[in-house]
């Protein structure tokens, strides 16, 4: 068991690495002395990425501008940090992740249900003529 938990949290801290999380000990959270495999941030944004997926699942409205709206919330947080106006906390980094991924990821949803449905109106369309 503790092999497969290693192995696992190895292959999500790889996937972390390419995919641009800077996996900082201060800006990640530990579980029992160990530090997560991705930032706070990363994170939040794998658990909105994963709620995103589940209200589409379950058909849960949420459009096009909220979910603009809610990556602004993570990109504000960033902003402000990076500037130096306001220090972000893991917990705030965290909670605008979920924020971020939630919305990013619900436009990509959006993106391809909008694609699939053209493609498929006008297949149905040149079917009919």
């Amino acid at each position: 068991m503790q092999r497969l938990r290693s192995y696992v949290l190895e292959k999500i801290r790889i996937l972390g690495n390419k995919s641009g999380c800077h996996q900082l000990p201060e800006r990640s959270f530990f579980i029992k002395g160990y530090q997560v495999p991705v930032c706070a941030r990363c994170t939040g944004v794998l658990i909105g990425q994963t709620a995103a997926i589940v209200i589409s699942i379950l058909k849960i409205p949420l459009s096009f501008t909220s979910s603009l709206i809610l990556i602004g919330i993570m990109g504000v947080d960033w902003f402000i940090q990076t500037i130096n106006i306001k220090p972000s906390t893991n917990i705030r980094r965290f909670y605008t992740g979920i924020c971020g991924g939630l919305g990013l990821f619900r436009i990509y949803i959006l993106i391809v249900k909008h694609i699939t449905h053209k493609l498929f109106t006008k297949k149905e369309t040149n079917d009919n003529e």
